[in-house]
């Protein structure tokens, strides 16, 4: 059996039709995983969905937010909940079934062989995207690879949002100094893993883009991830870096 004490954070955003699949679907694993919901304030219901599940699994769990704050911080709202609860791995996970659960049980697999990150990987051997239209294949494979050059960082998959940490990852980062949103997040938080000195290992997982919901990219996430890439090679070079995101 996995650890009782992994703890998938989701975010949520008008996700209301899939969260009663989502939870059959991790649950069908049986390995006694957590999972933590991170609502934005769902107009759609989506908490109150949550909720009804709740009543018949106690492994799931709610927070509710005030209202749309940003993917970042809902993760690491997730974390710092997940850390106060001494969680040994805290997986991040889009709710809308672009990452398959049952790669769950290879991320973590890949952490109990010694990784410290493991990130489901797009573009490493075996990785895919399904069902994505062309710009958007051309926006993450881009980002990717202007990532790699500016940062030097091995990572292929940078962007990838189903990722599991090992708490002593987590516990080393200063998320107060973590302020992006989107791309730009999921960049950052390879990054200091990466200058911090933890292993990270790519697993290779097929994407398959949403087919129930509406997207959350939007060019304002890109603009960021291109920024934000800059500004952390700067802290970086510039000697700043470490002392900036680690804790303590």
């Amino acid at each position: 059996m996995a650890s009782p004490r992994t703890l998938i954070i989701i975010p949520t955003y008008n996700e209301r039709e899939n969260i009663s699949k989502m939870v059959a679907a991790v649950m069908e694993l049986q390995k006694g995983y957590h999972i933590l919901f991170v609502d934005d304030n769902s107009p759609d219901g989506t908490s109150a969905q949550i909720e009804a599940v709740m009543e018949k699994h106690p492994e799931v769990f709610l927070e509710k937010r005030a209202g749309k704050l940003g993917l970042g911080t809902a993760y690491i709202h997730g974390f710092k909940w997940g850390l106060a609860r001494d969680y040994t791995y805290l997986i991040e996970m889009d709710c809308d079934f672009s990452h398959n659960p049952k790669d769950l049980d290879r991320l973590c697999a890949a952490c109990d062989e010694g990784a410290d990150v493991a990130v489901g990987s797009r573009y490493v051997k075996g990785g895919s995207t399904d069902n994505w239209p062309l710009d958007r294949k051309i926006y993450s494979q881009g980002g990717s690879a202007y990532t790699r050059i500016i940062t030097g960082m091995s990572v292929k998959d940078p962007t990838a949002g189903f990722v599991c940490y090992k708490r002593k990852v987590l516990d080393s980062i200063n998320f107060d100094n973590i302020k992006f949103i989107g791309y730009a997040f999921q960049i950052e938080m390879k990054f200091a893993s990466w200058k911090l000195g933890f292993k990270i290992k790519e697993v290779p997982i097929k994407f398959v883009d949403r087919k129930i919901g509406v997207s959350k990219m939007s060019k304002g996430i890109i603009k960021e991830a291109i920024k934000g890439v800059l500004n952390m090679q700067w802290l970086f070079i510039t000697g700043r870096y470490v002392k900036y995101i680690k804790r303590g």
